[in-house]
């Protein structure tokens, strides 16, 4: 696949994807009847590290190289040096007072993801079991392989909920595996629960807080996103995503149409899967402009949203969250960082 091709496709792509019981328990999604999930106090969201990899140029030759945007990622021979990760810290305060973390996607270099967790003390968190529940969003490469560094320090109490969609070799990783041709390992068999999301069911996870499994395709042979919706007292929705595959706007449009007060959108946290090559395309604006029509209050992106929407879509009048300095104090730094701090990046804090 030429780079020009491979470049329309995810541009394409990335327009294009565009009752509840207990805790974990499921519920079907009935047509025409919307969920009450309840409510929580406040999230505050710290950004772990969103730096996936480091040069595009590379991540992108990797695939290219390698047979195109619908190679199975497990074949490729990543570069390591490249390789980071994406993962978040979310912490939830219900109206009782009480308070919950949850550890979102497990990034991919585990070295990398070594560093970031002692650096934010999540390593502590798991083995104390303050965190005990890991979201995989989907089970791309930079959200999931770096599994090793989670599961070294809590395995048995750690329940993991993850898409349904997942292939075989993504269980062999979570089973103990090593792919070699693909440079990733684990070495520690997963023993505690796997909760596989399916898109007719909504899971909660605590009041005003859930997840929703969205089927859809995905680059590198992967589908199927998991997204977390907050529902925040006298606030609103507030979504939360690794990749955002199906689009933000669909994933406001979700909240509004089937879940009760989702009529009122508060904002966002993740990547938004927009212009992930810093690429543009003249549809890109019509995401700023559905996005304006929520009227949403604070978007918080980074990842794979592309430094160039974020900043295009800020001077459009979006109410895009910026990041500070403090991504230079990590050992790494993307390669399209710039000090006009367009996004949320490594170690900066959003609370909702």
């Amino acid at each position: 696949m030429k780079r020009r091709t491979f470049l329309k496709t995810v541009g394409g792509a990335a327009v294009a994807a565009g009752a509840i019981t207990n805790l974990g328990i499921p519920s079907k999604l009935a047509a025409g009847k919307k969920e009450n999930i309840g409510e929580c106090k406040s999230l505050k969201v710290t950004v772990l590290t969103e730096t996936s990899w480091f040069n595009n140029d590379q991540f992108k030759k990797d695939i290219v190289d390698h047979g195109g945007a619908n190679t199975n990622q497990y074949i490729i021979p990543w570069d390591k040096n490249n390789s980071g990760g994406y993962s978040a810290l979310l912490e939830v305060e219900f109206l009782d007072g009480k308070k919950k973390k949850i550890l979102l996607d497990s990034g991919w270099n585990n070295e990398w993801m070594d560093y970031v967790y002692k650096r934010h003390g999540i390593d502590k968190m798991l083995q104390s079991g303050e965190i005990d529940t890991l979201i995989i969003s989907h089970w791309h490469l930079d959200h999931y392989w770096g599994i090793e560094s989670t599961l070294k320090h809590v395995n048995e109490k750690l329940t993991i909920y993850g898409p349904s969609t997942m292939y075989p070799e993504d269980e062999q990783l979570l089973n103990g595996y090593d792919h070699k041709v693909a440079g990733c390992k684990n070495s520690i068999p997963f023993k505690g629960k796997l909760i596989k999301t399916v898109p007719e069911q909504i899971y909660k996870l605590g009041d005003g807080v859930a997840i929703k499994m969205f089927d859809v395709p995905i680059l590198l042979r992967v589908r199927g996103e998991n997204v977390l919706y907050f529902n925040v007292k006298d606030k609103g929705i507030v979504t939360v995503t690794g990749c955002c595959h199906p689009g933000i706007l669909t994933l406001y449009s979700f909240a509004r149409k089937n879940i009760e007060g989702g009529k009122n959108i508060y904002g966002c946290y993740g990547g938004l899967h927009i212009s992930l090559f810093e690429n543009w395309d003249p549809k890109f604006d019509d995401i700023i402009k559905g996005c304006k029509s929520f009227k949403p209050v604070k978007m918080a992106c980074n990842h794979c949203t592309g430094w160039i929407w974020a900043e295009k879509a800020a001077e459009s009048g979006l109410p895009i969250v910026k990041g500070t300095d403090t991504y230079k104090s990590y050992p790494k730094k993307s390669s399209v960082a710039r000090d006009t701090h367009a996004f949320l990046t490594n170690g900066d804090v959003i609370v909702f």
